[in-house]
């Protein structure tokens, strides 16, 4: 016997109308329960800043991006505050806050954990620099959640190496060096090396050079201490031309091209015997994936892949 279905009465309209329009709002909730994510960087040049903005466009995180600037001419204008704001009305319930630094240990990651909250008290340079350009801490209304800086990520390795294979045509008969901005003190200027260490292995793994060294250049530290760091890297790039018998490749590890790639480290080892490559990590479509990842590691009740 078929089973006919009667139209419903306008109390059955009613409940069909309501489910309906329910179920049209779903798709609005759960944006509102999205994460939204701010990639955080040094700042620069215009530039320095575009080259950024590109490395992360492509970065599909689930929610939305914003970026902010710690220093330079634009960080009045993409301030983290305002990047909290307007994350909040596009309804997330939680930001994600991702520094796009070389690492954990310095004054402008200090930085960043004091704007996401954390119990930091920072020195009054640092402070200075964020209130040159009006960064305040802000009132979040939904929990901000800080993520690491790149620190030792495989990304940097592959982005090292991507850079230092363009240079050499043979890599098992050369050497690399690779040279970073670095920090003031020595205790984060361990922390660095610890983290830098594992990821020259990891190029020396992929490229197959001979020899791959690291070390920094120290910049903002005092002017005896930068001299002195200077002079090591001078003395390890000569060491690996005398083993190899060659000319020794140097790329910098930093995050994007400005005045330390551009003049600084160029003038720091003019006189070795190197070819020099001032191509920075930014731009590269790897680092893309490393905020997405960095995302699922540290968004709640997400899981790293």
């Amino acid at each position: 016997m078929k089973r006919f279905i009667r139209s419903p009465r306008p109390l059955g309209r009613l409940l069909l109308g309501l489910s309906l329009l329910a179920a049209a709002s779903r798709p609005a909730a759960a944006n509102a329960q999205s994460v939204g994510t701010i990639v955080i960087a040094h700042g620069g040049d215009s530039l320095w800043n575009a080259t950024v903005r590109r490395s992360i466009a492509g970065a599909n995180t689930g929610g939305p991006v914003e970026l902010s600037f710690l220093m330079g001419p634009e960080a009045a204008h993409a301030r983290f505050q305002d990047a909290v704001t307007r994350l909040e009305k596009q309804g997330v319930s939680e930001i994600v806050v991702v520094p796009l630094l070389v690492s954990s240990f310095s004054g402008h990651y200090d930085q960043i954990r004091y704007l996401a909250g954390d119990s930091v008290r920072l020195d009054e340079q640092m402070t200075h620099h964020l209130h040159m350009a009006g960064i305040e801490k802000p009132t979040a209304k939904v929990p901000l959640r800080l993520a690491k800086a790149l620190d030792n990520s495989y990304e940097v390795a592959r982005i090292l190496s991507d850079r230092a294979l363009a240079l050499s045509k043979i890599p098992k008969d050369a050497a690399l060096f690779i040279v970073g901005h670095g920090p003031n003190s020595a205790e984060d200027y361990a922390a660095w090396m610890e983290n830098l260490r594992p990821v020259a292995d990891s190029v020396k793994a992929w490229t197959g050079f001979k020899d791959v060294r690291v070390d920094m250049v120290r910049d903002d530290a005092p002017a005896s201490v930068r001299a002195e760091a200077v002079r090591r890297v001078r003395e390890l790039i000569d060491l690996q031309a005398m083993a190899t018998g060659r000319d020794v490749i140097v790329i910098p590890v930093l995050i994007s091209k400005g005045m330390v790639s551009r003049d600084k480290v160029p003038n720091d080892i003019r006189g070795t015997r190197s070819v020099y490559a001032g191509e920075p990590l930014a731009p590269h479509p790897i680092l893309a994936r490393w905020v997405e990842r960095r995302v699922r590691e540290t968004a709640s009740g997400r899981t790293a892949q």
